[in-house]
């Protein structure tokens, strides 16, 4: 393993790329460090410590932690998310919309010309309606006000700093696909979250240290992170192979087709994506009920849906189950599967081509699906119940877990193509059979 990170020098277009991706992380965590001007950060910070369990606290993971500070880059990279996820369901509902996205390069300038365009409004929505409510009701709980000198010179700096700040980061990782490793807009998230992870041991070893945590406890919690680590990359990169044999056929003098291949489903096809549409759903009530007011019936709501809640956890999961299923549905036809294998000839052994092939794929599409449903929610809820009954001093799982693992695989695999592509061994185990050496996965 080190001899193969030792070989991404060795190849100057490699080495150049990578050192390009580590420039641009830089860069970025240099400007969540900068707050917008007028701001009391103190203040902020105090109110902000209640807002965990709200829409806040998932907005705070994926801009980084820039959200917490008030940075100029507060709303991180999320619109430029929400405006990907929305044309992405929109190509499997509107036509127009589909055929362009199969026009090959063109098709797809013009459809992230339009995220861009829906980036942009949905940042300047985002940051009018944030900078309002700093000036309206945002208070710590001693009632010091988060900003100093509200007015609409504030209002206009603030609102136009918050937007260029995401505009910049959408162009940073547009960048970073281009000339660096891997997909820009999820390594910058992955920047976000992997930048807490040194305070976070730093926290359990002080909890160790100041006998408030035993060295036990905090080496069982260390082991389960390890644990739990490995079984995402294990289901994350699980597949069910579907067998797919190609007829014979004969074009003049030559013959073409005859090969096996196998049709890959992914056990969890979605990845993080469920876990944002519920996370979202879910965190809308807590944030609108902590500003409707004081009365009973919102204190009883706000204690009834708290994380570790049961029936909150129960609704949780089942919504994230419902948004596998509604992602799979969307990006997986399995007619139009179907009717391309059966176009060049290809089937199923003992499998009918066409519609007993449809129905089939939909079988397994379905029976896989729910597996991969099932250990995403649990795999979500995780966090709640360790916080709640191991007192695990950090954040661990849920939806930052899937996305540091999903972008380090998908990192990790384009820079082994490009060390094989020029003939070196990449991330793959050695073996050795009769004197010479192979690679295996």
């Amino acid at each position: 393993m080190i001899e193969s990170f030792g070989d991404i020098f060795k190849v100057p277009e490699l080495k150049r790329r990578v050192l390009f991706t580590l420039v641009i992380m830089v860069a970025y965590r240099i400007g969540v460090a900068i707050p917008i001007p007028g701001i009391d950060i103190s203040a902020f910070k105090a109110f902000f410590a209640a807002q965990s369990n709200t829409l806040f606290g998932f907005m705070d993971m994926f801009s980084g932690g820039a959200l917490s500070q008030l940075s100029i880059f507060t709303l991180g990279i999320m619109p430029y998310i929400n405006a990907s996820i929305i044309f992405s369901l929109l190509q499997a509902t509107i036509p127009y919309l589909e055929k362009l996205s199969k026009e090959g390069e063109t098709g797809r300038k013009k459809i992230n010309q339009w995220t861009r365009y829906a980036t942009l409004i949905l940042a300047a929505i985002q940051a009018t309606g944030l900078t309002l409510f700093m000036i309206m009701p945002m208070k710590a709980p001693d009632g010091t006000s988060v900003v100093s000198n509200p007015g609409m010179p504030f209002v206009f700096i603030t609102v136009l700093t918050m937007i260029t700040g995401t505009i910049f980061i959408m162009w940073l990782g547009e960048q970073l696909t281009e000339n660096g490793i891997g997909n820009g807009i999820s390594l910058i998230i992955f920047a976000g979250i992997v930048d807490r992870l040194p305070s976070a041991v730093k926290n359990l070893f002080v909890l160790i240290k100041s006998h408030e945590m035993s060295l036990f406890t905090g080496i069982l919690i260390l082991a389960a992170v390890f644990a739990i680590t490995a079984l995402v990359v294990w289901v994350e990169t699980g597949q069910r192979k579907i067998p797919v044999q190609y007829a014979k056929r004969v074009v003049g003098r030559k013959m073409y087709g005859g090969q096996s291949t196998f049709l890959p489903i992914k056990v969890d096809q979605s990845g993080v994506i469920a876990v944002i549409f519920a996370v979202s759903l879910m965190s809308i009530p807590m944030t609108l009920a902590q500003f409707s007011g004081k009365s009973e019936f919102i204190k009883k709501f706000v204690d009834w849906w708290m994380r570790g809640n049961i029936l909150y956890e129960v609704l949780y999961a089942a919504l994230i189950v419902f948004f596998c299923y509604f992602y799979n549905a969307i990006t997986l036809n399995p007619k139009d599967i179907a009717e391309n294998m059966k176009k060049w000839g290809g089937f199923i052994p003992g499998i009918r081509p066409g519609e007993p092939t449809e129905n089939y794929i939909k079988w397994i599409l379905a029976r896989i699906t729910l597996g991969g449903a099932i250990f995403v929610a649990f795999i979500a809820i995780l966090p709640d119940y360790l916080r709640k009954f191991v007192n695990v001093p950090f954040f661990f799982g849920g939806t930052a877990l899937l996305i540091v693992v999903g972008v380090a695989l998908d990192t990790i695999s384009q820079i082994e193509s490009h060390l094989i592509m020029r003939h070196y061994d990449g991330f793959l185990k050695k073996g050795r059979i009769k004197g010479r050496w192979f690679n295996v996965k």
